[in-house]
């Protein structure tokens, strides 16, 4: 399931008890893997806790406060969440009242936006305790981690150090170099899985073999920066082609949570006879207010070029998401197509 790898290091274990030996010589780490277990990154938080015979605390619902009693109660050290829709209502919970954090060492988001002004926000109240980034599937296992830190430049998803199994691609196989500047497949080599169960086409389309190295592509669009580190962009199926050009929903998400009013958003494309499509987002508010599109594009512009910037605004009580977190974006394509625009430039 781990590709063998040793998760703190990136390498791989030297034999099926290194992660124990290793949890022995560094004392129990309890662990609060929030999400629901039909969430890879829950289930991979059990199996490092008793693979390394360490201790895993499970609740079956999210409630924000709640969940920083139970930091309090079982002296939680390592916290899971799924991004902003489990880190903003928590970091905004520290606001109501004061919880014995002392016990917590990190808190570590995987699978959906953490965007940077809710990382700050997190840095703020808990000045002590380590932030992470971490990317991985399914179909990959664990991918890299990046620690976070305050004034970091936003690029969308996260930018992590990535093991060394872990690869950018173009279309034609080859691996794309580190500070090239060019988008690529996200793609990883080493102990994959084999197929999806009764799925030939799925599993052709995501294990590829190119030049003898067999990968798994689970979709993603990625960066490798001049250091090597790599910067996820987004899922390739729900980018949106605005002119031909490729905007990645998380980046324009992540602008657009920078401005006081945005508690939630939902970026989508919707059909353009211009420019094929135009990007759109649908918009939860802080209470009743209602931004307009020009001011909320002002603050998009100051992370992003224009042609990003959402074209029309829908206003909505709640954003969908899965039980795990994730943003429905086919929720948000058919909220848009079933309703009228509350503002559109």
């Amino acid at each position: 399931l781990g590709g063998g790898i040793d998760w703190h290091t990136s390498e791989p274990v030297t034999d099926e008890w290194h992660l124990a030996r290793v949890g022995a010589e560094g004392g129990q780490l309890v662990r609060f893997p929030i999400p629901p277990f039909i969430h890879g990154g829950s289930q991979w938080a059990i199996f490092q806790s008793l693979m390394g015979g360490q201790k895993a605390v499970v609740y079956p619902e999210f409630d924000a406060a709640r969940s920083w009693e139970i930091v309090e109660k079982h002296k939680v050290n390592v916290v899971f969440i799924t991004g902003d829709a489990m880190g903003r209502p928590m970091v905004e919970a520290l606001a109501e009242r004061d919880y014995d954090l002392s016990s917590l060492v990190t808190v570590a988001s995987s699978a959906a936006l953490f965007s940077q002004n809710v990382k700050e926000e997190f840095l703020d109240r808990i000045p002590n305790a380590l932030l992470i980034d971490a990317i991985g599937s399914s179909e990959t296992g664990f991918g890299g981690l990046g620690i976070v830190s305050k004034g970091s430049p936003t690029s969308g998803g996260p930018r992590v150090t990535a093991d060394k199994q872990l690869h950018v691609l173009r279309e034609d196989g080859t691996v794309i170099e580190p500070g090239s500047g060019e988008i690529g497949t996200l793609a990883r080599s080493g102990h994959i899985p084999l197929r999806y169960h009764n799925d030939p086409e799925k599993s052709a389309k995501t294990f590829k073999e190119f030049g003898g190295v067999r990968y798994s592509l689970p979709g993603d669009f990625a960066r490798v920066e001049d250091d090597g580190s790599i910067t996820m962009l987004g899922r390739g199926s729900v980018s949106i082609n605005t002119g031909g050009e490729k905007v990645f929903p998380e980046e324009v998400e992540a602008a657009l949570k920078a401005h006081p009013d945005v508690f939630d958003t939902v970026v989508v494309g919707v059909p353009d006879d211009r420019f094929g499509q135009r990007v759109v987002a649908v918009v939860a508010t802080r209470g009743n207010a209602r931004p307009s599109l020009t001011d909320l594009n002002e603050v998009v512009r100051k992370e992003l070029a224009g042609y990003k910037c959402p074209r029309a605004v829908w206003f909505v009580d709640e954003i969908k998401r899965s039980p795990a977190g994730k943003p429905d974006y086919r929720w948000g394509a058919e909220h848009t197509a079933a309703h009228d625009a509350d503002e559109t430039l």
